[in-house]
């Protein structure tokens, strides 16, 4: 165990390889490409580059470079590998009426009201990111929930 740790010692290029590798398995394994250990494991990589060719010799300079370049491939790949994980936005799917347009039978507020679906009067409140106060009989609006037998509705786009 001993000349494992001399070896690393005299040779930083390779403890550097070493823990870009440890780290990105552990970021796959267990994050699953979705946390900053991918960052981190990148700048080590990248700093061993560096050690090898002779551009840093001091475990001071290596250290920054590990956290700058952190720091650097955070800013530059963040945005993109939040876009390979999909939209944010999950489509409800709980109910066959998410999506349908219907009438609204009484007004409704964020508090309540109702609509007319199937010939049948439902509860129904205005969706939380809806940018209108109230909407009045007679108005079209489409369901984008269902929370129990409450309709959760907003303007028809």
């Amino acid at each position: 165990m001993e000349q494992l740790v001399d070896y690393f010692l005299q040779n930083h290029d390779k403890l550097l390889y070493a823990l870009a590798g440890i780290i990105l398995v552990i970021e796959l394994t267990v994050l699953g490409l979705g946390g900053p250990l991918l960052f981190i494991g990148i700048a080590c990589a990248i700093t061993g580059v560096f050690v090898t060719t002779g551009l840093l010799s001091s475990w001071e300079s290596e250290i920054f470079s590990v956290g700058l370049l952190s720091l650097i491939n955070a800013m530059l790949l963040w945005k993109p590998l939040k876009n390979l994980q999909g939209p944010n936005k999950v489509n409800d799917s709980s109910s066959d009426m998410i999506g349908q347009i219907v009438p609204v039978s009484e007004q409704v507020t964020r508090n309540g009201g109702s609509i007319r679906h199937s010939g049948i009067n439902w509860q129904a409140r205005l969706d939380s990111s809806s940018n209108v106060e109230t909407l009045d009989s007679g108005e079209r609006v489409e369901i984008c929930g269902v929370e129990g037998n409450v309709m959760i509705v907003k303007v028809q786009e």
